[in-house]
């Protein structure tokens, strides 16, 4: 079966790591790909960070897969953030998953911390103050609007609680409900959604001591349900366990297609070097593969490759000497001599059919 998805390069690195990933994705299964431009290339072309061609690419596809957005070029009126944002809006997405865990690689916490640590945060991406109206400012004073629905709680509470039972089964949920009552709304909703999971251990921390936690005992979390500010927040902090948050992958789940992208932003200033890290965007094809396409098998093998390259090549921010295509390439080896020597039923397939 040839998959349909779109491809949306980006900003700064991220034409240069999706072009990787996508390597890695078309050894895996075949793919169609369909490009489109968002955030400050499309600013360029279009004066819109989202036109409207590339929403109609990505509705009528069944992934998204993206580079990364931004840079201090567009940094006026018009913001490359702002097409990422009114995707997410515009493509029904509410559920943003973020797994980190240690790689075996050098973190800034003593290994003994992170050496058993395997977190994944579950950030609600449809409320909260990046998308509360009111808003504005003129000059001398700003103003945002923190807006949460019980609704949205809900249903980012269900995501997460479901995914606790294919894990540890233990969901820590993350507010500051002894000062907002958008978070009294939210450890309200989310303690009400427990009760339909009474196999799941749910805890409810404050986000100051979440932070943290998350770097003195990073081993005890499971999954971390949060909401949309401090989701952004707390899983770029997790990227200490895993050593780099140019290693983490993310999958956004909603009512259209699910958008995969890895966590780093565009890096700018390594654009076009040829050493940008691609682990992050290679993992995010992995969850593609589970989530969108139902091959969790070769999903597994792709997380053993990029494991397994780790332990030998490295690029530049990870202290070795490797370039992007290099890194990539390793992964391809590994990743067929794990499938040929450890096939699963659906790659056993595929070798039947030749596909």
């Amino acid at each position: 079966m040839t998959h349909t998805i779109a491809v949306l390069k980006g900003d700064g690195i991220g034409p240069e790591v999706t072009e990787a990933a996508l390597s890695v994705l078309g050894a895996c299964v075949p793919v169609r790909v369909r490009e489109a431009l968002v955030g400050g290339a499309a600013i360029d072309a279009t004066g819109d960070p989202l036109p409207s061609a590339t929403l109609e690419t990505c509705l009528r596809s069944e992934a998204v897969l993206l580079g990364a957005v931004g840079g201090p070029r567009w940094e006026g009126t018009i913001r490359a953030e702002d097409g990422l944002l009114r995707l997410r809006q515009s493509l029904g997405l509410f559920a943003n998953l973020r797994p980190a865990r240690f790689m075996g690689l050098p973190t800034p916490l003593r290994e003994a911390l992170a050496r058993h640590a395997d977190i994944l945060v579950v950030r609600e991406l449809s409320g909260g103050v990046y998308f509360g109206q009111p808003r504005g400012g003129d000059g001398n004073e700003a103003f945002n609007t923190w807006r949460q629905s019980a609704a949205q709680v809900r249903r980012v509470a269900h995501v997460a609680f479901r995914a606790a039972r294919r894990r540890r089964r233990r969901v820590t949920s993350v507010d500051k409900a002894n000062v907002l009552e958008a978070s009294r709304l939210w450890r309200r909703v989310v303690t009400e959604v427990a009760g339909e999971y009474p196999d799941v251990e749910l805890e409810h921390r404050y986000v100051d001591a979440a932070a943290f936690e998350l770097l003195k005992a990073p081993h005890r979390f499971d999954v971390v349900l949060t909401e949309n500010l401090f989701g952004d927040i707390l899983s770029d902090e997790v990227g200490v366990v895993a050593g780099s948050i140019g290693l983490l992958p993310s999958a956004s789940l909603g009512e259209g297609p699910s958008l995969y992208e890895p966590v780093h932003g565009s890096a700018p200033d390594l654009a076009g070097r040829g050493t940008a890290n691609p682990a992050g965007a290679i993992l995010s094809v992995a969850m593609m593969l589970e989530l969108s396409f139902g091959r969790a098998e070769l999903a597994r093998s792709l997380e053993a490759a990029v494991m397994a390259t780790l332990r030998e090549t490295r690029t530049p921010d990870l202290g070795g000497r490797a370039t992007t295509a290099e890194f990539t390439e390793a992964v391809r080896h590994n990743l067929e001599w794990l499938r040929w020597s450890h096939p699963s039923p659906e790659d056993e397939a595929s070798y039947e059919w030749g596909v």
